[in-house]
């Protein structure tokens, strides 16, 4: 018997993406979508791809015969859903948003969200009524350090440059998300003071509780649409062989981020709900290169991740997505 999904804020890139999905998932039935500025229009009038998919149109009624609820809106505007719309607490609940994702945030009236990052918590997960969907570069750059977090090895400061693509920006436009401008461009934004870099932290901690040493990270703009490349390295004892085999054991049993002896590009993980992480050794340092589609992994694809396992599907379900080759 399949689930009933309802979408908040399905006309947005996130929304998209987990549409595109979730139309072809064995165990799911959209029940609605949820769009105040789009009420009445075709889902294909807006995510024109969806055009012989489904004929469902955008609404701005909500429903509570759901069993999960996507909210798919900007940082802020998930807890001011939640103030303004009672949701019934037996509805599971995947934020996509910052909202809830920090500890501090993560209790909200009767609800109670863990952090869905599932390589990090796929157990807490799987018994959870509401998660927080983690942020993009967050998701990319856990991966590159979970491994070494849980081994106790982040000892000296982490230093990373990542870069992300023009749809990490939403599709609000501003002066730096125009064609024009981010084009044969590159630039840096938000030095050392990103948003992500807290919930970071947490889950650094939460593998290694003594982590006192600096995450020195430095975000890009890319001048491509989606995907995120991240370089980590750190001062670190161990021989390529035992990083090799400290990464493939921690990754072992989980379904989505693999280790890669070989250099990676970013186009073996656009369209996939894919990370992966390469090793290499150099001198008293290691760096890890992290590989992510910011709207799959990184966002929509990691989202439904979560539902399967906290509904107990296959956690593949819907996301058997192959790479763009070329």
């Amino acid at each position: 018997m399949k689930i009933k999904a309802g979408i908040v804020g399905g006309a947005g890139y996130t929304g998209g993406e987990l549409l595109r999905i979730l139309v072809n998932h064995p165990d799911v039935e959209i029940s609605f979508v949820h769009s105040n500025s789009n009420a009445g229009n075709y889902i294909y009038d807006v995510h024109s791809d969806l055009i012989g998919d489904t004929n469902l149109k955008f609404t701005s009624q909500l429903s509570q015969d759901i069993d999960v609820l996507f909210l798919c809106v900007g940082h802020g505007d998930a807890k001011k859903f939640l103030d303004a719309n009672s949701i019934d607490d037996r509805i599971k609940i995947i934020d996509l948003s910052q909202d809830f994702r920090l500890s501090q945030n993560s209790k909200f009236k009767s609800k109670n969200f863990v952090y869905g990052l599932p390589e990090l918590n796929r157990e807490t997960i799987r018994l959870a009524r509401n998660i927080a969907n983690p942020g993009c570069f967050a998701s990319c750059l856990q991966l590159a350090m979970l491994p070494l977090a849980k081994a106790g090895l982040l000892t000296n400061d982490v230093h990373i440059s990542a870069t992300t693509g023009s749809t990490g920006a939403g599709q609000s436009l501003s002066q730096t998300s125009h064609f024009s401008w981010r084009n044969n461009n590159l630039s840096v934004y938000k030095a050392f003071g990103h948003q992500h870099l807290n919930e970071i932290g947490e889950s650094i901690k939460q593998l290694q509780p003594s982590f006192d040493a600096e995450v020195n990270f430095i975000p890009y703009r890319g001048d491509f649409t989606r995907g995120i490349m991240a370089s980590v390295y750190t001062e670190c004892e161990l021989s390529q062989e035992e990083l090799d085999n400290l990464y493939q054991q921690y990754y072992a049993e989980h379904e989505f981020t693999h280790v890669s002896k070989k250099n990676i590009d970013l186009k073996q993980v656009i369209n996939t709900n894919k990370c992966l992480v390469h090793v290499e050794k150099h001198g008293n340092k290691v760096m890890i290169l992290s590989i992510v589609d910011n709207l799959l992994k990184g966002a929509s694809g990691q989202a439904v991740q979560n539902m399967n396992l906290m509904f107990g599907f296959d956690e593949r379900a819907g996301l058997r997505l192959k790479a763009q080759a070329f």
